[in-house]
């Protein structure tokens, strides 16, 4: 099973990127699909999933209305578009897989994921 993140950089606060998770060994369909940050000396922490099946979104407070979460099955790739950036989200952003909903995203129990792939840098500059 790999998940690739991909599509980090450097962008100015204000401004926009899009990340893409791309994922390979598993059944796509049967998988939530969950994104997270974690900053140099902070906690990890939840910003976005997208469940398996109905592809419901969900949304970290700090990036509702500014964050999108979206899927393409045929690709199996999962894609966060962030609008808006902030430089305290300066982070590595990685994705990760649970299977059926975003359960343990939501409850936070986010090591409880079945998989992980390596992150993807994004540094935001004031």
């Amino acid at each position: 099973v790999q998940l690739q993140a991909s599509g980090g950089g450097l962008v100015q606060a204000g401004g926009s990127l899009r990340l893409s998770c791309l994922v390979s060994g598993l059944t796509f369909d049967d998988y939530a699909i969950a994104w997270f940050r974690q900053a140099p000396g902070k906690e990890q922490e939840g910003v976005s999933c997208i469940s398996s099946s109905d592809r419901r979104p969900y949304y970290g407070d700090a990036v509702k209305g500014r964050f999108t979460i979206s899927s393409d099955n045929a690709k199996k790739t999962v894609y966060l578009q962030m609008n808006s950036l902030k430089p305290e989200e300066t982070a590595v952003y990685s994705c990760a897989a649970e299977k059926g909903g975003c359960t343990r995203y939501s409850r936070g129990n986010y090591y409880g994921m079945d998989y992980w792939g390596k992150g993807t840098l994004v540094t935001v500059s004031s």
